[in-house]
């Protein structure tokens, strides 16, 4: 299987690239990706840049280029529900904006042209429970918008709109958006790494860099193992 990873920021594919046997750079319509092998699979590791631009114009990039049959998105999520702590792993079932509105006769979060809630790949869903059991795992709606959010008000917000939110991020409603129009399978495996409006979520986040062991990311490697 062809599996492509996207991750927003550096320091987060740094922590994916050890797992990959035979690396070596490729370059795709100015793209800057590591190609190599986890099990069987061929895998084509990229770096986004944050935001939704970012996300989709590389996620677009590599399903015409490459035609992976999953996109994976990976890295880290802030905590949007009293469930979530840090250092949770996350597993979406559904995406959606949180930052859209298209105006009268349409719902809070939708896009032009598609779903409010885009629906992630079922198997990774099926394997997280089946490989994860032990782990502190969160299976649930990730939503996204074009800002970090750090506010206690904020998540209200959200939640105002979205009450079953688990977790919020910039890039993987993008993402779903480019995979959805493209008929591409993908799902969303992230880390919870800060908790805004419980505390100072600023500085979680930049502490979960120092403190997060580099293990928490090996999720990703554990359902590219056991995905056929």
């Amino acid at each position: 299987m062809k599996i492509a990873i996207i991750s927003a920021m550096e320091k987060e594919r740094r922590l994916i690239t050890p797992l990959l046997k035979d690396a070596q750079e490729l370059e795709l319509e100015g793209l800057g990706l590591l190609y190599g092998k986890i099990n069987h699979h061929d895998i084509y590791l990229l770096k986004s840049g944050i935001g939704k631009v970012n996300a989709a114009i590389t996620t677009y990039k590599i399903i015409r280029g490459c035609n992976p049959d999953l996109v994976i998105n990976t890295g880290v999520a802030g905590g949007a529900s009293s469930r979530t702590r840090i250092g949770d792993l996350l597993v979406a079932d559904y995406v959606a904006y949180h930052d859209v509105w298209c105006g009268p006769g349409t719902q809070p979060g939708q896009a032009d042209g598609l779903p409010v809630f885009i629906e992630c790949d079922k198997d990774v869903i099926r394997l997280a429970y089946e490989r994860l059991a032990a782990a502190r795992l969160q299976v649930g709606l990730i939503c996204s918008g074009d800002a970090f959010i750090d506010s206690g008000d904020e998540i209200k917000r959200i939640r105002s709109i979205f009450p079953e939110v688990i977790a919020v991020d910039m890039e993987s409603a993008a993402i779903a958006h480019v995979c959805y129009m493209e008929k591409t399978k993908f799902n969303i495996v992230r880390i919870i790494s800060d908790t805004p409006g419980e505390g100072e979520n600023i500085s979680q986040y930049q502490n979960f860099w120092e403190e997060a062991p580099e293990k928490t990311f090996e999720t990703v490697k554990c359902i590219l193992e056991n995905i056929q």
